[in-house]
């Protein structure tokens, strides 16, 4: 727990954040504050999260994500494991709805793909998206459970995003996933040999991804 004390006031105001862990400072902004304070911080910024195809388990980054920075949350799907793009996308706009257009979308696999169809049809705004190992929804052997992902929209998203992508994903080729990051103007991550960068991936809570968030979330002029 951490207690500050902001002295702008007649008299002392003390504020109580629970479970705040200092490494996720960057989701708050003390410039943005009206008086000096030692520690007070408001969270305005939420980070939405959206799994791929069967969710995230509990040792995805996302879940990890969700568990320890500070206004995350998950967006959820009817179904998981037979999905359709447009209900996807339903699902989508809802969170988005309900975060506001300060939200930073964490997109990992199948739903990198969702957000690209929900970018091309939304009038709703958000800050950016990280788009992590996208599914390459169009490759032969694509499941045939999922449908309405394809054709895959070749269209400059209207925010910020950074496509991270691994060398040996076998439901992406690195170039298959630079050429997303060309037409939706995305900046292009090579992370290396990750796999499909997931639970079987063991990156924990995946520190280089959180640096990423971290562009997005204060909007750094890297991007």
């Amino acid at each position: 727990m951490v207690v500050t004390c902001c002295r702008c006031f007649s008299a002392p105001v003390i504020f109580l954040l629970s479970g705040f862990h200092h490494s996720l400072n960057f989701l708050f902004d003390d410039s943005l504050l009206p008086f000096k304070t030692q520690r007070l911080y408001v969270m305005e910024i939420k980070v939405l999260t959206a799994p791929g195809l069967g969710s995230s388990g509990e040792l995805h980054w996302q879940t990890l994500w969700e568990q320890s920075i500070p206004g995350t949350k998950r967006i959820e799907q009817t179904d998981w494991n037979a999905p359709v793009c447009a209900n996807w996308v339903a699902q989508i706009e809802k969170a988005v709805t309900e975060a506001g257009p300060q939200v930073v979308i964490a997109a990992h696999s199948l739903a990198c793909i969702a957000l690209a169809h929900w970018a091309g049809q939304t009038t709703r705004k958000i800050r950016g998206a990280l788009l992590v190992a996208p599914a390459d929804a169009e490759r032969p052997g694509f499941p045939p459970e999922a449908t309405g992902f394809t054709p895959i929209p070749l269209v400059k998203l209207p925010f910020e995003s950074i496509i991270v992508a691994s060398t040996n994903d076998t439901f992406c080729s690195l170039e298959r996933a630079a050429f997303f990051a060309r037409y939706w103007g995305s900046r292009f991550v090579n992370a290396g040999a990750k796999g499909h960068i997931n639970s079987e991936s063991r990156l924990g809570d995946w520190p280089e991804g959180q640096n990423q968030l971290k562009e997005l979330v204060q909007n750094w002029p890297t991007l």
